[in-house]
């Protein structure tokens, strides 16, 4: 099976995309600061608000703009830094990132601040981005368009439903070329009478329940916002094409569990239903068996007794081991259903490690195993 390296070869951009908790945001770390070994210079973004990036890779915080991750850092772990590669790191702010997009799109500074300093705008351009996950392609598709990066990785936003990542740029879209927003627009429509005179008796009531500054607000937002529809639109879209693009790859990271593993093979069938490219999947937290076939617990526990002279400890290893090979052999037939489901694409395995990831050496151990090949991967393992 596939390395990791051979997996995304010649790809600008990677996209490691799952359901929460199964490691995504190590995962993509790891993949960076992997490809910085080896001559690149890689961005890796995340949204985890745990900050959890910042510490393993070394630095106090990460903002919405790169950081470089200190090369002092990466070769007192071992990494290669003579080859020129880099590794830096950032993690988005949407509401940041949203207040840029606006100030991009904005006809002049008077529009801009206009958007920017308005109350509804302030409370609800969240809703308006599409959430988190519209706002991680927006910046990916910025630092792409940029060309400062060999490789940008993106650690997709924590979400029970991973399929709120593809859809963000189409719901965006929508929501700008719904009706809902052009009867707030259009010459004729809310914002615009508002601001003449003659409101009329509904106007006159929403004024009665809640005050003329909110729809004072209201007008004033869509007035200046409606000048922007049009750059909105064609970015959305081209972020939008950035996702199908030959340079994108995905990689689905999942656990080895039932439950992840469909949930990998359901994403899986959407990305190709819409026609974006998969590199492979990397399960991680995953239990190798140590032998093909397994021990009675006696027999065990009396061949270790010969070496401890414990039978207490002898017997308590005995049910440890095998109680492991009974999860191994689940994952073991979890994974087989992956690759299957796959049709036979890349499935990258990554040990059940015995201490958590919290730094730069724990993501070197990580890719010792994504960045070589299937049979040296399982002799790590089980050694």
């Amino acid at each position: 099976m596939a390395s990791v390296e051979s997996v995304i070869e010649g790809r600008e951009v990677v996209i490691c995309a799952g359901s929460g908790g199964v490691g995504k945001t190590t995962t993509s770390a790891a993949i960076a600061l992997g490809m910085a070994a080896r001559g690149k210079k890689v961005c890796v973004l995340t949204i985890d608000p745990a900050k959890r990036l910042a510490d393993s890779l070394g630095l106090e915080e990460l903002g919405n703009e790169a950081t470089k991750v200190d090369p002092k850092l990466l070769e007192a772990a071992g990494v290669d830094t003579e080859n020129g590669g880099e590794l830096w790191a950032m993690m988005l702010d949407a509401k940041e990132t949203f207040d840029a997009l606006v100030a991009r799109h904005a006809e002049d500074a008077e529009a801009r601040d206009r958007v920017l300093n308005n109350r509804i705008y302030q409370q609800i351009s969240g809703a308006l981005a599409g959430s988190q996950e519209y706002m991680a392609m927006e910046k990916l598709f910025e630092l792409h368009s940029e060309g400062r990066f060999d490789l940008l990785v993106l650690d997709t936003p924590p979400s029970r439903n991973a399929l709120d990542f593809l859809d963000a740029p189409t719901r965006l879209t929508q929501f700008i070329e719904g009706k809902s927003l052009q009867i707030f627009i259009k010459p004729t429509g809310l914002a615009a009478r508002v601001a003449s005179r003659g409101t009329g008796v509904v106007l006159s009531v929403l004024k009665r329940l809640v005050g003329f500054d909110l729809l004072a607000d209201l007008s004033e937002f869509f007035t200046a916002f409606s000048g922007m529809i049009d750059g909105f639109q064609d970015r959305a879209h081209r972020v939008n094409s950035l996702l199908s693009d030959e340079q994108t790859s995905f990689l689905i990271i999942c656990g080895p569990q039932g439950e992840p593993i469909e949930e990998a093979v359901f994403f899986h069938s959407k990305l190709i239903e819409n026609k974006m490219h998969f590199g492979g999947a990397v399960v991680n937290r995953v239990r190798y068996r140590l032998g093909t076939r397994q021990v009675k617990v006696k027999d065990l526990a009396a061949r270790l007794d010969e070496e401890l002279k414990d039978e207490d400890l002898s017997g308590r290893m005995a049910r440890n081991l095998s109680e492991y090979d009974v999860l191994a052999v689940r994952d073991q037939k979890n994974i087989e259903q992956l690759t299957k489901a796959l049709n036979g694409e890349p499935v990258i395995r990554i040990p059940y490690l015995d201490t958590d990831v919290h730094d730069i050496a724990g993501l070197c151990e990580i890719n010792r195993y994504l960045f070589t090949e299937e049979e040296e991967r399982v002799d790590l393992a089980t050694s």
